[in-house]
């Protein structure tokens, strides 16, 4: 996600203000993927999350220090406040809230809290009786589960479907989804559920080293009927990436973390699921 040839494919709707602290012999000792609007530095508004990225060799007296510089540099262009997104510790490859704490030291604000759900599949997890029947029935329903190139196909039925039950519409277009398919191969795959050779449901994963994510998830009536979403999931976990150590299908948020969809989590949770969540934080630095 922090790749530079990733964020760039939609670099013309974000002013970046991306940072890079290099320690007294010009080491890179942290990056910090940000972007500017209306005064307000934000790490980073085209991503999910994007704090501090940071090796092993971290320790809260350096990223303390860290801190203090990026707010005489920050202030220095005249931004007042900075919206800090905190990675998930899930996509760490080591505990490393070293960012959290320095966040409380200096008085930021956590304003927003939305809740992501995971599978660790590294450890036993067992399904809920309502998935494991649906799974059942995908299976009876000989519904094939495979990789797709075919994004066009899928968007418009993830695009349909958020519009029938949430009135909006995915933030990727197919052609940008495509776009980033063929740029990243190995990190961004789409598996659908056909029958017949008709599309009833797909997901749409971002891989990195430890961690699949979900980015979108789309069943359609026949679908919803015939458990396609659940036999594609269940491919996927316990075929596709079991050697993986998580599993994230995303937030289930409204209204900036307020509002949760319950349907939507609970279905999440049926598959073995428990809670991440994602902070985000108000640093005023005037």
């Amino acid at each position: 996600m922090f790749i530079r040839e990733y964020m760039e494919y939609h670099s013309d709707r974000f002013a970046d203000c991306s940072l890079i602290i290099l320690n007294e012999k010009n080491n890179i000792v942290a990056l910090l993927p940000a972007s500017t609007k209306d005064g307000i530095l934000t790490s980073h508004g085209g991503l999910t999350f994007g704090g501090f990225v940071v090796d092993s060799k971290m320790t809260v007296e350096l990223m303390l220090e860290i801190f203090a510089l990026v707010r005489g540099v920050i202030k220095g262009l005249g931004i007042k406040e900075i919206i800090y997104k905190c990675i998930p510790y899930i996509y760490n490859q080591y505990p490393a809230e070293e960012d959290r704490y320095a966040l409380w030291r200096n008085d930021a604000q956590l304003f927003r809290r939305d809740v992501s759900t995971a599978v660790v599949l590294s450890t036993p997890y067992k399904y809920q009786k309502g998935r494991k029947w649906m799974v059942a029935r995908g299976r009876k329903s000989n519904i094939d589960v495979h990789e797709s190139q075919d994004f066009a196909a899928f968007m418009d039925l993830e695009n349909r479907v958020l519009a029938e039950y949430h009135q909006a519409k995915a933030v990727h277009t197919a052609e940008e989804m495509k776009l980033l398919a063929d740029r990243f191969p190995d990190n961004i795959h789409l598996w659908v559920g056909e029958r017949e050779g008709e599309l009833l449901a797909g997901a749409l994963v971002f891989v990195n080293r430890n961690v699949v994510h979900t980015q979108y998830l789309a069943n359609s009536p026949e679908g919803r009927e015939l458990g396609a979403l659940d036999r594609v999931i269940d491919h996927l976990l316990k075929e596709a990436y079991a050697g993986y150590k998580y599993f994230d299908f995303g937030t289930s948020n409204e209204e900036q973390g307020r509002v949760l969809n319950k349907g939507l989590i609970g279905q999440k949770e049926g598959f073995g699921a428990r809670a991440v969540v994602h902070d985000f934080y108000r640093w005023n630095i005037t």
